[in-house]
């Protein structure tokens, strides 16, 4: 667990657990050769995947962003993935009960971002965090009722009973949820992912989520072979990177399994790299 202070906002790092993903997965195009040199496989290829979540403390409210894998997996999808389900667990360790949040943004639906939205209780789905709104993007929730390539990543227990209650909204793009904190949609892994801005005394952190999963993947062109429009992924990172590098951004990274956050710089070669 990692804290840190954003002008007036204070962020904690909280993690599900790590789960684990096929290399080339990850790396799509990218030879192995290259890419283990970052991260490393083990004998089945799968390499070792964080599922960070950060928590905003703003002064009048409690944010959660994303929510990992949860507890409702299927026994053929903890067989291929796993299900660590720690989240619970680190926020009432960084003191945060389910009661104390206040809202929760989802970057996208995909089931490794929002598995603790809710829990089974008596056997019905309930809202984990019972007093929070909960927010995504429309396209991005009828997305996942398209049952296109990436189908098998959507699990409609994750978010369909939050919006049939009314406790989901679903938001049409770029827009600020409270003062300080803002979405803006990065297109590319899905057509409709959005990151989370915090903006507070004159710093800026931004949760991009699957546009650069983790630290390994600051290049342009480490695009995932899981990302439905890679080459917007491409677009989308240079856009994002004009205005992070300048402005000295905080990069807040969604799968690594080691760094939670860091500045984004260029090195001599003028290729990105975590900075100092």
């Amino acid at each position: 667990m990692q804290r840190i202070t954003l002008g007036d906002f204070e962020l904690t790092a909280v993690s599900d657990g790590i789960y684990h993903l096929d290399g080339g997965g990850m790396f799509g195009v990218v030879p192995k050769t290259l890419w283990e040199r970052k991260v490393k496989s083990d004998d089945k290829n799968l390499v070792p995947l964080g599922l960070n979540s950060v928590v905003v403390r703003t002064g009048s409210g409690t944010v959660l962003i994303e929510t990992g894998v949860g507890n409702k997996l299927s026994e053929k999808m903890v067989k291929i993935y796993g299900q660590p389900a720690q989240l619970l667990e680190k926020l009432s360790a960084a003191g945060i009960e389910p009661e104390d949040v206040d809202i929760v943004i989802n970057t996208h639906l995909h089931f490794d971002h929002c598995g603790w939205n809710t829990v089974r209780r008596g056997g019905q789905i309930a809202a984990t965090f019972p007093r929070a709104k909960y927010y995504v993007q429309e396209g991005e929730w009828k997305h996942a009722h398209e049952h296109q390539r990436d189908g098998v990543s959507y699990l409609t227990d994750n978010y369909d009973p939050l919006v049939l209650s009314g406790q989901m909204t679903q938001l049409q793009g770029d827009t600020e949820i409270v003062p300080g904190i803002s979405v803006r949609v990065y297109p590319g892994h899905t057509r409709d992912m959005q990151a989370v801005l915090l903006q507070s005394g004159g710093q800026t952190a931004c949760y991009i989520s699957d546009l650069i999963p983790t630290s390994a993947h600051l290049d342009l062109n480490w695009v995932m072979a899981y990302d439905l429009y890679p080459l917007e992924t491409i677009e989308s990172r240079k856009r994002y990177y004009a205005q992070a590098l300048p402005e000295k951004w905080l990069t807040m990274f969604t799968h690594d399994a080691s760094l939670p956050w860091a500045y984004v710089t260029k090195d001599e070669n003028g290729k990105m790299a975590v900075g100092r």
